[in-house]
């Protein structure tokens, strides 16, 4: 099992920040598409810390053309030498058709077909094959000499879904080389519709888990000291009551008994009341999705509950801790 940590950097704090995360140990850092964009901090995270993996965790599909991405994804994987994972993910309608302004449904159907048209790109670059992807939702059918890469020397940039539903997370493993299971999920969601529905899509495509890389984020929260803990659980409880607000994220909410919670919640998204949404996440809610406890404790518990399935583990913690913390709870992952 590889651990991954969060690249929370800028263009200005790319390369330090990669160093960083290296120091403490981690097999490889995941960019996220928030205010910023998503790729290029990885081009200086590669070059100062090349030891690192490097990936998108997530970069948003839609807006992108699948020429667009491949690209991006040949030129990072060529330049890290072969450690880039391309993570991408659909976001939820409401991002799509109002912040991006693209088309978004059907989700699943487009990302299955999108996913196709970017390997469609990378068979004709890698392997010679003739660029002739016709979709509904995408059609590509020129690739003239200019306009070819050739093959990439450090093979094929793995692509990794970012799923929820059970129907996306199909998509992911008919047509993905893996799936990164968002930070909001709790176990019985998993166990019960994550799981069984990527073994649908492998058997889709003819595969078994052993070709696939299963990733997960795992929310965590600890601290050495009373405050640091007490301070890490204010951040996460407000992260959680902004996850719990989305209707997309109900599911995993669902599987825990605590669906009824979602629509309260969004209304008060909704009447800008964001203050008020950790209010409501009790430490029963918290026990469903997080594993926390002293750091001492933290990576026995990440093993117990995901070890059985789990290639990579992401760790997302949304608050300041030291690096030596990590840094012993990373190095314990290792040998537990």
């Amino acid at each position: 099992m590889k651990i991954d940590g969060p690249f929370y950097a800028t263009m200005d704090t790319a390369a330090a920040e990669a160093k960083r995360l290296a120091a403490i140990g981690y097999d490889g850092v995941y960019s996220l598409e928030g205010s910023w964009d998503p790729f290029f901090p990885l081009v200086l995270a590669s070059e100062h810390a090349p030891e690192l993996d490097i990936a998108t965790g997530i970069a948003v599909a839609f807006p992108r053309n699948p020429s667009h991405i491949a690209y991006q994804a040949w030129d990072l994987q060529k330049f890290s030498k072969g450690k880039f994972n391309l993570g991408i993910g659909s976001q939820v309608k409401a991002h799509i058709e109002k912040r991006f302004g693209v088309d978004f449904n059907p989700p699943a159907a487009r990302m299955r077909e999108y996913i196709l048209a970017v390997k469609a790109f990378f068979n004709c670059w890698q392997h010679g094959e003739r660029l002739d992807f016709q979709g509904k939702y995408y059609r590509h059918t020129l690739m003239t000499p200019m306009f070819n890469p050739g093959p990439n020397p450090y093979g094929l940039p793995p692509i990794m879904l970012g799923a929820l539903g059970p129907k996306m997370t199909e998509v992911a493993g008919e047509v993905a080389d893996g799936l990164i299971v968002h930070p909001f999920n709790s176990q019985p969601f998993i166990e019960e519709t994550t799981l069984p529905s990527v073994d649908v899509g492998l058997a889709k495509s003819g595969r078994s888990r052993d070709d696939f890389i299963m990733q997960i984020n795992a929310i965590i929260i600890t601290g050495e000291t009373e405050e640091a803990y007490k301070a890490a659980e204010k951040s996460v409880k407000d992260l959680l009551g902004f996850y719990a607000s989305t209707p997309a994220y109900r599911p995993p909410m669902d599987a825990v008994g605590f669906g009824d919670l979602q629509p309260k919640l969004n209304a008060l998204s909704k009447e800008g009341k964001w203050a008020e949404l950790a209010a409501y996440i009790d430490d029963d809610f918290v026990d469903a999705f997080v594993v926390r406890g002293r750091p001492e404790e933290i990576a026995a518990k990440l093993k117990q509950k995901y070890g059985s399935y789990t290639d990579r583990l992401a760790i997302y913690a949304p608050y300041a801790a030291p690096d030596q913390m990590w840094k012993s709870i990373v190095a314990e992952l290792k040998t537990v």
